[in-house]
């Protein structure tokens, strides 16, 4: 079953990379959306273009309170922040990951997103009337458990959770960077979202003066008992920005074209 599990998670970071354009390159987007809507079948709900939206936001703006949608809500800090509701917290991490954005910052929804949805729905349709529901909740069930708890899974706590104050991102340099196409590796991703995951090793190592001084992570499944076990650690602990900007250019697709409309 862990075997299983960490297919799946594979498969959302397959989704992830390709709605980046890193499978084809940035001259053939629609051919990376294309293979993006392939990688997410098995994930049984669509997520590929609904996730690309938000995450190009969380790389642009990360820690804004309005615009980046990867922080935890209110809600979530008050609920989640015991021993249990810390584990909960991680357990039912893919819901609060996918419904998150679009409670909270709702944006108007793309010819790419109805064509995912209805790619997902389809395919969900034709597991279920050949293979029976068992066969599409294990899809369902496979997601939840591959990015909940489960040790790859771990990453989406590593990754921004202030572990060591004054640093709100860091590396994981361990060996499961070699299932996962060295996800880990996130401060090199931020600072070159446009480099693939296999080519993220090379950036650290020429330039190991700006990465091997940083704080990083050595074990996923430490991150997650830290995580749960911390009396200092739960969803508050983010580093968060007060934001600069109205909901009006938050929510908005097409930001270029609001600058320059008020230059007109």
């Amino acid at each position: 079953m862990l075997i299983c599990v960490t297919i799946f998670f594979r498969k959302k970071l397959n989704a992830k990379n390709f709605n980046a354009k890193l499978a084809f390159g940035a001259h053939r987007p629609f051919a990376n959306r294309l293979i993006g809507f392939f990688a997410n079948l098995p994930l049984g709900v669509p997520a590929s273009i609904t996730f690309r939206k938000y995450h190009l936001d969380h790389h642009k703006y990360q820690g804004d309170e309005l615009i980046d949608v990867d922080l935890p809500t209110k809600i979530e800090g008050i609920l989640f922040s015991s021993l249990v509701g810390k584990f909960v917290f991680i357990v039912l991490q893919p819901l609060f990951y996918c419904l998150r954005p679009v409670i909270v910052l709702p944006k108007k929804i793309t010819f790419l997103e109805i064509l995912n949805w209805t790619i997902q729905i389809v395919f969900d349709s034709a597991i279920f009337y050949f293979f029976g529901i068992k066969s599409l909740v294990y899809l369902w069930l496979g997601t939840l458990l591959g990015l909940g708890l489960h040790p790859v899974a771990g990453h989406f706590i590593a990754e921004h959770y202030v572990f060591v104050k004054g640093f709100e991102t860091y590396s994981y340099y361990g060996p499961l960077n070699l299932i996962t196409f060295n996800v880990g590796y996130h401060n090199e991703h931020h600072d070159f979202p446009n480099i693939p995951g296999y080519r993220l090793p090379e950036v650290k190592k020429m330039a190991p003066e700006f990465y091997d001084n940083l704080p990083c992570h050595h074990s996923w499944i430490k991150v997650l008992y830290d995580f749960i076990t911390c009396s200092e650690m739960g969803p508050y602990a983010r580093v968060k920005r007060q934001t600069k900007y109205s909901r009006e250019w938050a929510q908005a697709s097409d930001r270029q074209s609001m600058i320059e409309s008020k230059k007109d």
